[in-house]
Formats: C-alpha cells, structure tokens, sequence
C-alpha cells in the first residue's frame, strides 16, 4: 500500500556545491596573486581553498548564522557580567580565521607582495562566512593605529599578532591573544562623529574615564575597543583605548544594553553600548581622534571591497553549477543563449571585483615598502573610496541576479543564497555609505590634484588609443573641470567611471583580451545604469560560454 502514495521521484535538482577547492577553480584570483608578488603564498591558498570548500567548514558558517550570539548581562549571583555567548560554530571559523592570520599577516611577516597575499586569503575565506570577518578586520585594522603608541603596543603586540583564537572573556594580562573592536556612531550622528557627545574626563596618570553611548559598538566581545570621545578640558575628539577589563582585573564600566538585531551578518554581535564611567587611555594626538580613526578606516575600506567582491564570486559560482546541472525546457541552463548571457555578464562584474580588490592590495604593500609614490598614494585615496562605493553596490544586485537563476531553491534559507542576499548590504553602509565615499573621492582629488594626475597618467598609458575608453575618459574629465559647485550631484557618476575605467584598464593588461575588451563593450555602451544579461551583439555566445568555464574551472 506505501507505493500507492508514492507521488514523485526527486529528480532534476542541484547538488549541493561541497568538497571543492575555492582557490584551485578560480583563474582569475591565482593570476592575480601572481601579477601582484604573491605567489609564495600560492600553497597556503590552495590548502585554504580546499579547507573552506569542505562540508564540515561549510557547517560552521550555516550553524554559526543560524544560532546567533547571545547577549548575557548578569551571572547567576546578579553580578553585572554583560558576556555575549557564540555558537561553538563561531570560534571555529574565528580559529581558520587566526590560523591564516587575517587579522595580523602584513605586521607579522611583512614581505613582497603580502597585502596580496592577505587579500586573496580573506578573498578566499568571506566566500564562505561573513560575520567572522567583522573582528578579524577592526583588528588587522587597529594595528598600525596602535603601533604608533609604543608603550601600549609593546604589552599586546604579541596578542594581536598571535595565530590563535582565545575566546576565553578575561582579563587582557590572562590571555593569550585579543581582538579589537571599534565605537564610533552615535544615535544623533551616525556617520558624522563630529556630532559625538561622549565625553573622556583626565582623572591622572594618562587615564580618562568615559561617559556617554554607542549606538553601533561592533564586536562587544572584543577584548578592547578603539573609542572616540570629546577631551573634557577642550572639547575636541580624540581616540581612545577602551579595555574590556580594567587594568585591575575589574570589568570596565562598558553596558551592553542591547544586541542589534540585523538583517544579515547574524553571526557576528553587534551592540548598543552606555560608558558609565568607562577606563580608557588616549590614542593618538589630543584633539586628533577623528584622523587616528580615518586611518584605521583605510583599511576596514579595503576589507569592504575584498568581502563584497567575495559576496560577488560566491554568488557567480553557485549560478554557474545550478545552471551546469538544472534543466529546464529541455536543455542544460547553462546552453541556453539567455541564461549564458547572464552567467558570462555576472561572471565579468566578478573577475573585475578580484582585480580591482588585488591591486587596491598592491597599492597598500607599496605603502609598507620603499616604492611607494603618487600613482600607489591614488589608488588608496582616491580609487579605495570609489571602489568602496561601486563594488559594494553592485553585490547587491549580483546576489539577487544569482537567486534568481535558482530560482525558488534560491528564496529559501535551505540554500546559501537567502544568508548571501541578507549579508550582502552590509559593507556599502560599514565604514561609509556611499555618499560620504563618493564625497571622499572628490575631497581627495581637490586636496591632492599632483596625486590625482599620478593616477590619471597611469590610466592613460593602458587605454591607449582604445576609443571607447579616450571618450569615457574624456567625459570623467568633462566633469571635473566644470564648475566645482556641480561636483556634488555628480559625485555617483565619478566615482563610478573611475571605478570603470581602472577596471578596464586591469583587465586589459591582465585578463584574457576577449575578456576584456568584453567588459569595455558592455561596461561603456550602457553606463549610467544597467541590468546584467545585456550583452552587445558584438559578443558571440560562444565567447560568453568561454567565460562561464574561465570564472569556475570544473
């Protein structure tokens, strides 16, 4: 009688994409680590491709993003303790994550070609889990800020530096390793810190007591927090160190009120935090916490762009093996001219994102190196805060584009999409939404004109007589050189050609020609706005298809 209910067979559904090597399928990152002197950390990668790919790794993320950190204010004696409690899940992926040394790997072993070698190992690990990145990043960011204060750095360098994960809630002294965190925004400001209201009292030896709120404290767990407050004798922002413990082994005064409930990054906390007299020493010049904290954005900015152009390839990837496997009117997806047209368009905007987030990392290796000069100085002041502002928007688009090739499979929290479509948002609004970035990129060009020029050379000497790229070159500065009070309604469309333009001239110096001068057809031919799948007619299908096999070797 049970086979008289039986009322279907499962047919014609998707694998699961398990067990591969994320770093071994894609063409596109191993060329860069090897255009940007990277290749001696090619290994490490292949063994961290293959990791991150494994089901187990996979979990991790999954389970880590369901069961959602936990906020604990008193222990059972009523004792104020204000303890976020993770998923065993989370300190899994934050052990890959130390085991890497994500959160230190420039400043521990600083070489040739080590911010790229970074970038393509967190490249590798966002394509799986998000949230993690979040500590990792105001860590690795915090350094160099730190570094500047040698008498603290010296009793925790080693804790920053180290590759282990200590989730231990203790004391600084007792631990082995720290995370740093940062407290920035305000109910009142947002992204105008200006506007703070926390205040840092002198009480004598170089410690303050602060008192006032966060309404975004990322990471409450961190074992310390970069803070900025207003000096109460001048009423000017500076930063501050703000230890989870007090140098006594006593809790700081830090309260956690709440726990943020987000739309995505679920597994990482973030809080809304009061300073009820909070310890904390300055960082920094007095008076000069807004610059001190910029710095540390510079590279939060760049880890922005890595983690949405990761979003972008894990997006692409789980399109192109639904499409490879899912049949519909008769024909592999993946065969059919439309479907191909979408694929090979995702797949550009994604190989564009790698190279761009690559050499933003070469620009930033110049920075630790004795070859930096104006035309590096340009990519990390000018093009960062562009690309921050393009490459993150256009995740957004591309992780709804690739549920819709799923489908209904792709709507539902069974599958990766829906967590990759809820974290996609998040890095266009951290560190600077898009108007103050685009704001940012035009600051810079009229602050630091020789820079911009440096910049502009280089883009010259790789479009060449390419017409296309002369007339959108010629429009961007068309724009610039008109009246200065138009700027700011244009400032989108700047910051988006010159994000264009430097992604064309990469590809065209790095990528496949058919690739590349793919991307300036479709890029240049319908700037302003655009859906993915419209390709040019120039294009042949069966180029299209040759990039589908380029951006996910089977």
């Amino acid at each position: 009688m049970t086979e008289a209910w039986q009322t279907h067979d499962v047919t014609n559904q998707v694998p699961p994409l398990t067990d591969y090597n994320l770093y071994a399928t894609d063409a596109a990152l191993q060329a860069a680590v090897a255009a940007f002197d990277a290749d001696w950390h090619a290994k490490a990668l292949h063994r961290q491709g293959a990791r991150v790919g494994e089901t187990e790794v996979q979990q991790w993320a999954q389970d880590a993003n369901r069961h959602e950190p936990e906020l604990e204010s008193f222990d059972s004696q009523g004792n104020r303790i204000d303890r976020v409690a993770f998923h065993p899940a989370w300190h899994s992926l934050m052990g890959l994550l130390r085991g890497a040394q994500l959160q230190s790997l420039p400043w521990a072993h600083p070489r040739g070609g080590v911010m790229a070698a970074r970038t393509a190992s967190y490249f590798v690990h966002a394509q799986n889990e998000a949230g993690s990145l979040c500590p990792t990043t105001m860590t690795f960011a915090s350094i160099p800020v730190l570094a500047k204060e040698p008498a603290l750095f010296a009793t925790i360098k080693d804790k920053l530096l180290a590759p282990q994960h200590d989730p231990r809630d203790v004391p600084l002294a007792q631990k082995h390793t720290m995370l740093v965190g940062m407290g920035m925004t305000e109910k009142q400001g947002g992204s105008d810190v200006r506007t703070n209201t926390t205040v840092a009292t002198e009480v004598g030896n170089g410690e303050f007591a602060l008192v006032g709120h966060k309404w975004f404290f990322s990471a409450p767990q961190c074992d310390a927090h970069l803070v900025l407050a207003r000096d109460s004798d001048s009423d000017a922002l500076s930063c501050f160190f703000v230890p989870r413990y007090r140098p006594d082994g006593h809790k700081n005064a830090v309260q956690i009120q709440r726990l943020k409930d987000k739309l995505g990054n679920r597994s990482n906390a973030s809080s809304e935090v009061e300073f009820q007299g909070a310890y904390g020493t300055r960082v920094g010049a007095p008076g000069r916490g807004v610059p001190t904290i910029i710095e540390m954005a510079t590279y939060t900015r760049l880890d922005c762009v890595i983690g949405s152009a990761a979003m972008m390839r894990t997006g692409v990837v789980q399109a192109i093996h639904h499409a490879r496997h899912r049949t519909a009117f008769g024909a592999k997806l993946v065969d059919q001219d439309l479907m191909t047209a979408v694929l090979a368009d995702l797949a550009l905007e994604s190989e564009a994102a790698t190279w761009l987030a690559m050499r933003l990392a070469r620009a930033f290796d110049a920075s630790l190196s004795d070859d930096d000069s104006p035309v590096e100085r340009a990519w990390r002041r000018i093009v960062l805060p562009a690309a921050k502002f393009w490459v993150c928007k256009r995740a957004l688009e591309l992780a709804g584009e690739c549920m819709e090739v799923w489908g209904g499979n792709g709507y539902v929290e069974t599958g990766p999409l829906a967590r990759l479509y809820r974290e996609a948002p998040v890095n266009s609004i951290w560190e600077g939404s898009g108007n103050v970035m685009c704001l940012d990129v035009l600051r810079a060009m009229s602050r630091e004109p020789d820079v911009a020029q440096s910049w502009f050379q280089w883009l010259d000497e790789r479009v060449g007589s390419h017409a296309t790229l002369r007339a959108a070159l010629a429009q961007l500065h068309g724009w610039l050189a008109a009246d200065p009070t138009s700027h700011g309604v244009r400032a989108r469309a700047i910051a988006q050609q010159i994000v264009l333009l430097s992604q064309a001239a990469l590809l065209l110096e790095h990528a496949p020609s058919e690739l590349a001068h793919g991307f300036v057809e479709s890029r240049f031919a319908n700037a302003g706005g655009r859906v993915y799948g419209v390709m040019p007619d120039t294009i042949p299908v069966g180029v299209q298809r040759a990039w589908l096999d380029r951006a996910f070797l089977a």
